[in-house]
């Protein structure tokens, strides 16, 4: 049997971003469409100061935006910030969220495909 690894690894985003749902589709392999709105703190700005209690001692951190939402895709920039300023050693990745509804109307998306990638190229994260 391999050994443990403990690392802490935070997920943030936007409220609304997709956080639950990436989570609920990782771990369970399922999606569920009427998932209940969580108590999102780390997603609010009006809870920005907390979230540094939450984030602290982080070893990587999944950033998610919503593509159909281009304010979404702004505060994940503000997180990376936050990151880089305050987690020297955090690996960060940047995760575009709600792709099905991008797929299936074109004209819903919001965050362009090649302003991510520069974006993730320019700040050395991974997308």
């Amino acid at each position: 049997m391999g050994s443990k690894v403990d690392a802490k690894v935070v997920l943030l985003g936007k409220e609304f971003s997709g956080k639950t749902s990436l989570v609920e589709r990782y771990l369970h392999e399922r999606f569920n469409e009427n998932v209940p709105y969580q108590n999102d703190t780390a997603g609010s700005e009006r809870y920005e100061a907390m979230s540094r209690i939450y984030y602290r001692g982080a070893k990587a951190a999944v950033l998610c935006y919503d593509l159909t939402d281009k304010s979404s895709f702004e505060r994940a920039k503000f997180w990376v910030n936050e990151l880089k300023t305050y987690e020297d050693n955090c690996k960060i990745y940047l995760c575009g969220t709600k792709h099905d509804l991008v797929q299936s109307d074109k004209k819903s998306r919001q965050v362009d495909y090649h302003t991510t990638t520069d974006y993730a190229d320019g700040m050395e994260i991974v997308l």
